[in-house]
C-alpha cells in the first residue's frame, strides 16, 4: 500500500527567493485566503516565535491571524511582512 504525507509549503521556503517567488504568486491569485494563507507557509518556515518577536505581535495572535477565515487586517499584514523581512511592491501591469 502507498502512504504519502501531506505537502507543507514550510518546508520548501529555504531561500530569500524561493520566500519572494511564493508569496509573489499568492498575490496574483484573486483569492486573499490564499495570500494569507502563504504569509503562514513563510511564517512556519522563518519560526512563527522568531516572526511574532519580530513583528510585535504574540505568538497566539500570529498563529490566529494567519488562521484562514480571519479578517486580517492591513495593518497586520504590514507588521508580518516586516518581521518577514519582506515588502510589498508595485509595478504596473502589462
Amino acid at each position: 500500500m502507498t502512504q504519502f504525507t501531506l505537502f507543507d509549503a514550510a518546508e520548501f521556503l529555504d531561500s530569500e527567493e524561493a520566500i519572494a517567488d511564493y508569496l509573489g504568486a499568492a498575490l496574483e491569485d484573486p483569492d486573499p485566503e490564499v495570500f494569507v494563507a502563504a504569509l503562514g507557509d513563510v511564517a512556519k518556515a522563518r519560526g512563527m516565535t522568531q516572526i511574532a518577536t519580530a513583528s510585535g505581535l504574540g505568538r497566539e495572535s500570529l498563529y490566529k491571524a494567519l488562521t484562514p477565515g480571519s479578517k486580517l487586517r492591513y495593518e497586520t499584514v504590514r507588521k508580518v511582512m516586516a518581521g518577514l523581512g519582506v515588502k510589498l511592491t508595485v509595478s504596473a501591469g502589462g
